[in-house]
This record gives C-alpha cells, sequence and structure tokens, in this order.
C-alpha cells in the first residue's frame, strides 16, 4: 500500500554483488539533474544541466550501500591516499544498455563489471559501472575491458566536467584516479553494503540474509 524508499526500503538484491538492483535517478536525455531526497524518497530536482553536459548512460544508486569508512579504506589503498573519507551517500552505479528507457524513477537489474575511482572534494565517490541484465549488446560483458572506448571516455568525461560551467570557479575538485574491473567492484559494492550496515543498523530486518 506504501511506496518503498529507493535506498532503504528495496533490496540490494538476493544475488548481490554478483548481481544488484540499481535504482535510476537519471537517464541519457535529462537536461535536469534528478536525485533521490534522502528523507522522503521521492524523486527531486538537483539542479538544470545549464549546458550540454547530459549523462551518457542510466544513472543511479545501489539500494542499501553507504559510502562509507570501508569503502574510503578501499579507495585510499588503491589510489594510494591518507585521510579519505566516504562521502555518506549510497553508491553510485551506471548501467549500460542499448534499450531506450524513457523517464527514471525506475527498478532494474544490474551485473556490475568494473568501476571508476572517482574523488569528489577530496572524499570517495565511486561509480560502478555494470550492464542491464539480458541486454542484447551489453547483457554478455563480463568486464570493463569489454566496454567501447569511446563510451568510457564519454562517461569520464562527463563526471569530470558536470559540476563545472563556463564562467564559474568549481569549489569540490573531482578526479578520477583510475578505472578498475569486475572484481574490485564486487569488493566496493560488498564493502558498502557493510558500512550501511553500521550506519543503519535498525534496518536490519529488510537485510539480505547472505552478502
Amino acid at each position: 500500500m506504501f511506496k518503498a524508499h529507493p535506498w532503504h526500503g528495496v533490496s540490494i538484491g538476493q544475488e548481490a554483488p554478483d548481481v544488484v538492483m540499481a535504482y535510476i535517478e537519471i537517464v541519457p536525455t535529462d537536461t535536469v539533474k534528478y536525485e533521490v531526497d534522502k528523507r522522503s524518497g521521492f524523486l527531486k530536482v538537483d539542479r538544470p544541466q545549464r549546458f550540454s553536459n547530459c549523462c551518457p548512460v542510466y544513472y543511479g544508486l545501489i539500494p542499501q550501500t553507504y559510502s562509507g569508512e570501508q569503502v574510503a579504506g578501499i579507495f585510499a589503498k588503491r589510489a594510494r591516499r591518507k585521510g579519505m573519507v566516504g562521502d555518506g551517500d549510497p553508491l553510485d552505479i551506471c548501467v549500460l544498455s542499448e534499450k531506450n528507457i524513457p523517464h527514471s524513477d525506475i527498478l532494474l537489474t544490474a551485473l556490475p563489471i568494473g568501476g571508476l575511482s572517482m574523488a569528489d572534494g577530496g572524499e570517495a565517490d565511486d561509480k560502478i559501472i555494470a550492464v542491464m541484465r539480458d541486454d542484447a549488446v551489453y547483457g554478455g560483458f563480463t568486464d570493463i575491458s569489454q566496454c567501447p572506448s569511446a563510451l568510457m571516455d564519454r562517461l569520464q568525461h562527463y563526471f569530470l566536467t558536470y559540476k563545472s560551467a563556463p564562467g564559474t570557479t568549481q569549489h569540490n575538485k573531482v578526479e578520477i584516479t583510475s578505472v578498475y574491473g569486475r572484481e574490485e567492484a564486487l569488493k566496493v559494492i560488498r564493502a558498502s553494503h557493510a558500512d550501511y550496515r553500521a550506519q543503519y543498523p535498525e534496518l536490519s530486518s529488510l537485510w539480505p540474509k547472505q552478502l
């Protein structure tokens, strides 16, 4: 009778981290950046895209994840940096599909194949790269190395510039320290769910039994 909160009320998936549920906030045709309002669970307008910078893939979050101490620790080791912290948000996911999905605020099943090791303002802000399960073009991919280089270039360019605007000063430095494969992505997802469990122990009845 009530709509589940997409971050807390939807399961990460019984087959996670190999197969995860993804809540999609943005589709490639959006000229407005949407994100989940963490308190209500409704999709809200974060900001209009002032310039021609549209996300080239389906973008959203993995439910029941949190970028906290364990995620930051993996990032720090990978990037050889000290003093990293998580950004305190659910883990972001980019989903590749050849299908045209016209709107966001949907759930889809995704298979992680890698990720972008991204820092935003000095905080760990990993982007998991995945393919939609059973997708005719991308569904057979098992590692990020199989992705077309042009698509990966566009995706990295989007994240490196999506907060920038001509004539303004970018306050948070966004950088991608590396691109990693499937095994590292699965490690990050496990860590993010562990961080979520530590952050929201009162929601334990909703967690999958194993991960």
